[in-house]
C-alpha cells in the first residue's frame, strides 16, 4: 500500500472492517513510519473501544511520533487510568510532557515508571535528563 493510499484510507471517514482491523493497519502504519495517519486511524479504534489499553497505547505512540505531544499526553493520562500501574504508560506520557515542555509533569511520570521498572535502563536515562532540564531551568 502507497503512503497516499494509507493517508486517504486512515482519513477516509468509513475505514473497512472492524475495530481489530483497525487497530492491525494502524500499528502497521506506525511501523511504516506514516504516524499522522497511524494515529488517525488508531484514534477512531480508541472511540470504538474505549477501553482497550493496546488501542490506547498505540494511539499514545503514534501520537508521540508525529508531534501530538499534547494528544500523547492525553491518551497516556487515558491509559494511566485505566490502569495506573502500566509503567510504559507512565513512562510514555513522561516523554510526551518533555517534549511539550512540561519538564514537572515530565519528571513526575518518569520518576513512576522507573520506580515501576528498575531493570529498564531506558526510564532512568530519561528521569536524568528531565530532572537535568529542570534544575538548569530553576538555576
Amino acid at each position: 500500500m502507497s503512503e497516499a493510499e494509507s493517508s486517504r484510507e486512515a482519513a477516509s471517514s468509513s475505514p473497512d472492517g472492524d475495530v481489530y482491523d483497525w487497530y492491525q493497519r494502524g500499528c502497521q502504519l506506525l511501523v511504516d513510519r506514516h504516524p499522522d495517519a497511524a494515529a488517525t486511524l488508531l484514534a477512531r479504534a480508541a472511540a470504538a473501544e474505549p477501553g482497550s489499553r493496546s488501542i490506547r497505547e498505540a494511539l499514545g505512540r503514534a501520537q508521540y511520533d508525529a508531534g501530538r505531544y499534547q494528544d500523547a499526553i492525553d491518551s497516556f493520562t487515558d491509559l494511566i487510568t485505566l490502569d495506573p500501574t502500566d509503567d510504559y504508560a507512565h513512562f510514555g506520557l513522561g516523554l510526551a510532557a518533555d517534549r511539550a515542555r512540561r519538564l514537572p509533569l515530565a519528571a513526575e511520570h518518569l520518576a513512576l515508571a522507573a520506580a515501576m521498572r528498575p531493570d529498564l535502563p531506558h526510564y532512568a536515562r530519561a528521569l536524568r535528563g528531565v530532572r537535568a532540564r529542570l534544575l538548569r531551568e530553576t538555576a
